[in-house]
């Protein structure tokens, strides 16, 4: 059984490198299987098809990632103004795993597989609503300590920062350059500093 879920595990991780570099729909079962190195009656005990694949993907490798990267560090800062800015910096400058050339993976999914896919669409779905929900409850947070304007929307300001990250990952996919980020970041800091 061990071996099973080791195999099945390297078939999800090597499929995400794939995809990851060069898109969901441009990438075939075979280059999964050339990359594995798992026969067809491997990948098919695991996975009924590929989507099945790609909805464990993201409830198996994405979802975790953002509970640990995206999420963790709203719920264990005291500020949730630098949290944010933080996070956010970490993501576009200093994370090492998400390539300025090929952007976000969540978003990227999303664009590829969520308007004809409805098990991507709800997965997808849940993942993206975790992070604002997170993001979201921390501004409540800043709120409640006075580090945050009363009158601020905290669902709306979550939503804002997320769809601003979303595009400056487009921008800068489309670039190759991390530079794209830089203005962003200035941006970013200045409009969060208007909610004290």
């Amino acid at each position: 059984m061990k071996k099973a879920a080791g195999t099945r595990l390297n078939i999800l991780q090597k499929a995400f490198e794939l995809i990851y570099e060069k898109g969901y729909q441009t990438t075939s079962i075979d280059d999964i299987l050339a990359t594995t190195q798992v026969t067809k009656g491997a990948f098919y005990y695991h996975f009924r098809n590929k989507d099945e694949m790609g909805i464990a993907i993201i409830n198996e490798l994405l979802k975790p990632t953002l509970a640990s990267s995206f999420i963790a560090p709203l719920q264990n800062d005291k500020n949730p103004i630098e949290a944010i800015y933080k996070l956010i910096h970490y993501l576009l400058i200093e994370d090492e795993f998400l390539q300025v050339q090929h952007g976000c993976p969540v978003a990227n999914f999303t664009q590829e597989m969520a308007s004809w896919n409805k098990d991507f669409n709800d997965a997808l779905n849940d993942i993206t609503q975790q992070w604002i929900k997170t993001m979201a409850a921390a501004i409540v947070k800043g709120k409640e300590k006075g580090q945050i304007r009363d009158d601020i929307n905290a669902k709306q300001v979550a939503m804002f920062v997320t769809s601003g990250y979303w595009g400056i990952r487009n921008f800068a996919k489309l670039e190759n350059n991390k530079k794209v980020y830089l203005s962003y970041l200035k941006e970013l800091k200045r409009y969060l500093n208007t909610l004290k």
